[in-house]
């Protein structure tokens, strides 16, 4: 006899079929990084671009024409940078968690010791 599907049964096979809970928790992180990189973003902007806006005399960007675009590409600048520097943040404390690997014999030692291990099979075989 078949079972039959449920609205309910579906909807628990989809969850755990997949990355489903990792697609959500990355979700749920991605929001809380978007709020740290927009926080960078306003003090960025506000630190470094408005004493620049001030000596050109403009009370903002947005007043220009294609303004909206410019801070749209500037933010994204600014964001990119910041993630880019995130990242590497990242792969540099990967890179010092690495285990330290056994050291590496030293490949002429290797080779005497196979030519003594030739060397003795020969003599047992009287060669």
């Amino acid at each position: 006899m078949k079972r039959r599907s449920t609205f309910l049964s579906d909807f628990k096979d989809f969850v755990n079929k997949g990355n489903v809970v990792d697609l959500a928790v990355a979700v749920v992180i991605g929001g809380a990084f978007g709020k740290v990189v927009d926080a960078v973003v306003s003090l960025v902007m506000t630190s470094l671009l408005a004493p620049a806006l001030k000596a050109a005399n403009v009370s903002a960007i947005s007043a220009w024409p294609a303004g909206a675009v410019i801070v749209a590409l500037i933010n994204f600048i600014v964001i990119a940078f910041v993630v880019f520097l995130i990242v590497r943040g990242i792969e540099a404390m990967k890179r010092g968690e690495r285990p330290i690997s056994a050291p590496v014999p030293d490949p002429q030692a290797q080779l005497a010791a196979a030519a003594t291990r030739l060397a003795e099979a020969l003599e047992r075989r009287q060669l």
